[in-house]
């Protein structure tokens, strides 16, 4: 096999020499290409990619610099029936994970991969999660026989020369194994090793699966790291407002996936609400520490977006439309007679001629859609008009509120505040979503997701709770804690809260609140604003209808409850004992005996 360039000019790490040494005797690659992260390369092997097959160029005058992928059908999102968390024990992986001895694992998986990229390219793929020069910032490498990864890793990591620059002669880099097997879905596995900082993944070539970087390293691998070194990696974003006085709050928030945390991100304020400014920090991931000041301070590991397609537009994101008018790659959406993309919610007609993300003509008689409902852009964050120019800052910004959000048509309120910090704990702990399209499986039915952290926590769920209660002690300053749902309906099925830009009200009512310039009701759940606490000015709703969005209705919180329950239940002996007793507490209040639902 053949190294271009040779190891040794290109990394001081000889940890990392041997690492990779090991995995080419593993699989056995014809050539193996270090990837540097350079304008060239990337002309390079794009040419690569496109004469593969693996990348179609779209209309490079309408979208310069962009592309369409589409993956094999049996691969289009995320499979959480595969991924494993490979800790020594089952204990430490806990009730939510699926879990496979270490041991077992590396055979298993090593039996799979032993010549597996003969006739191949290997690429190395050096990258920094986190800003250069920050204290949050972490190196990984990908080995990776695909093309479409290297590609997409540029986009969203800070990738190549300054990644070994950054690791020098260290060994403290995360180290992801990725070969995709012809995509068979029973070669299919994708495992973490916390105790190792390892991740190996198999049998996919979907965003979620193989770029390591994302949800196997930032959000799994980190949140345990993060327990280890007193900090936070969690599934949200980060989002600056800025008042018409020129004064900015970040805030953090959680939302499972495909559950509007990019629209949030780069919200477009509505026109009533003059002077006022959203900016985008991150859109998916955050890695939160106490700063110097004793307060939570975050900053966003990623360099690009990974967004989903259906239902992005000029209504619902202006700024993400935006994003990806250049230098964006397109994974399943539908193309154009004319070489554009297009797909379901974009709110412009299905045009005539499209070809559907499995590449077929499609018309409306098709009875499928064009794009599939996972399908992906991504994208450089430097294409957002509204990027927070404190970005790339290697301190973070300072958090002043933390959300918790999901998909849910009944019960919960547009929005509601926590009574304390582990009473906001409790509330992410709690939280029910719809299940939507990101994850292989059933689509709406309701799940708990813990902070939006189920598929991603890589370690013990009670532990990972126990883990946000053990920080308050830590935090001199804590962030208020609110749970939204812009997605409540009324009797008829129709959305009671119009969302999108009309969500900055309930973002402006948050910060109004930490200044003590906002009322609020105390509910048995939780704290909500009256209509007359919101700043409702232009929005055609009555305040009856808004308060409709914000009621707390007994029956549906009492059925909650026994939900809620159950879960803490499955968690078992690792729930930790404060969040048992504040779901008794709210269970009392709201006339439920809730011990036996968390008995069985």
């Amino acid at each position: 096999m053949t190294s271009y360039p040779a190891a040794d000019s290109i990394t001081q790490s000889r940890a990392l020499k041997d690492w990779v040494d090991e995995c080419a005797r593993l699989t056995n690659p014809d050539r193996i290409v270090w990837c540097n992260g350079s304008e060239d390369e990337r002309r390079r092997l794009t040419a690569e990619a496109i004469e593969a097959g693996v990348l179609i160029p779209l209309n490079q005058e309408k979208r310069p610099g962009c592309y369409l992928h589409r993956s094999n059908p049996n691969d289009v999102a995320r499979t959480e029936e595969v991924t494993f968390i490979c800790s020594p024990t089952r204990a430490q992986a806990g009730p939510t994970n699926n879990w496979m001895a270490p041991g077992e694992a590396y055979q298993k998986l090593g039996a799979l991969l032993k010549g597996s990229m003969k006739g191949r390219t290997m690429y190395v793929i050096p990258y920094v999660m986190g800003p250069l020069g920050s204290r949050f910032a972490k190196v990984g490498v990908e080995i990776s026989d695909s093309i479409y990864v290297a590609l997409s890793m540029r986009i969203m990591t800070r990738m190549g020369a300054a990644a070994l620059e950054m690791l020098g002669a260290s060994d403290d880099f995360n180290r992801g194994l990725h070969c995709t097997l012809g995509l068979d879905p029973q070669k299919r596995f994708i495992c973490h090793f916390p105790q190792d900082n390892t991740i190996w993944s198999v049998g996919s070539g979907y965003g979620g699966n193989a770029l390591l970087s994302k949800k196997c390293f930032a959000l799994r691998i980190a949140s345990w790291l993060g327990r280890q070194e007193g900090w936070l990696a969690e599934h949200m974003l980060i989002l600056g407002l800025q008042n018409p006085a020129g004064e900015t709050r970040y805030i953090a928030a959680a939302f499972p996936s495909a559950c509007g945390k990019t629209n949030l991100a780069m919200l477009m304020p509505p026109a009533a609400l003059k002077g006022w400014k959203v900016f985008t920090v991150g859109d998916d991931i955050a890695w939160i520490r106490v700063g110097p000041d004793g307060g939570l301070w975050a900053t966003n590991p990623e360099f690009g977006y990974f967004g989903v397609a259906p239902g992005t537009s000029m209504k619902s994101n202006p700024n993400a439309m935006r994003s990806v008018e250049r230098d964006a790659l397109f994974t399943n959406v539908a193309m154009t007679a004319d070489g554009d993309i297009w797909w379901e919610g974009m709110d412009v007609p299905a045009p005539a001629g499209l070809i559907d993300w499995r590449g077929r003509p499609w018309s409306a008689a098709s009875g499928e859609k064009a794009a599939h409902p996972n399908s992906r852009f991504t994208t450089p964050m430097a294409n957002n008009p509204v990027l927070s120019p404190h970005a790339e800052d290697p301190q973070g910004v300072p958090i002043s509120a933390i959300i918790f959000g999901g998909r849910r048509a009944t019960t919960m309120p547009l929005v509601l505040e926590s009574r304390d910090w582990t009473h906001g704990v409790y509330m992410g702990a709690t939280m029910g979503s719809e299940t939507t399209a990101a994850a292989a499986g059933q689509v709406g039915v309701v799940r708990r997701d813990p902070m939006a952290m189920l598929p991603f926590c890589g370690y013990n769920v009670g532990d990972y709770l126990g883990h946000w209660l053990e920080m308050r002690k830590h935090i001199a300053k804590p962030p208020r804690i609110f749970m939204v749902n812009w997605f409540r309906k009324d009797a008829a099925g129709q959305f009671m809260w119009p969302g999108y830009g009309e969500n900055l009200r309930v973002l402006k009512w948050m910060i109004d609140r930490i200044h003590g310039d906002a009322g609020a009701r105390d509910t048995p759940v939780g704290r909500v604003p009256n209509a007359a606490d919101l700043d409702l000015t232009g929005l055609a709703m009555s305040a009856a209808q808004v308060d409709q969005a914000l009621a707390i209705d007994a029956g549906e919180w009492k059925n909650e409850m026994a939900s809620a329950g159950e879960f803490f239940a499955r968690i078992g002996d690792t729930l930790p004992a404060a969040l048992k007793a504040t779901h008794g507490e709210i269970a009392a209040a709201l006339g439920v005996d809730a011990t036996h639902r968390q008995a069985g």
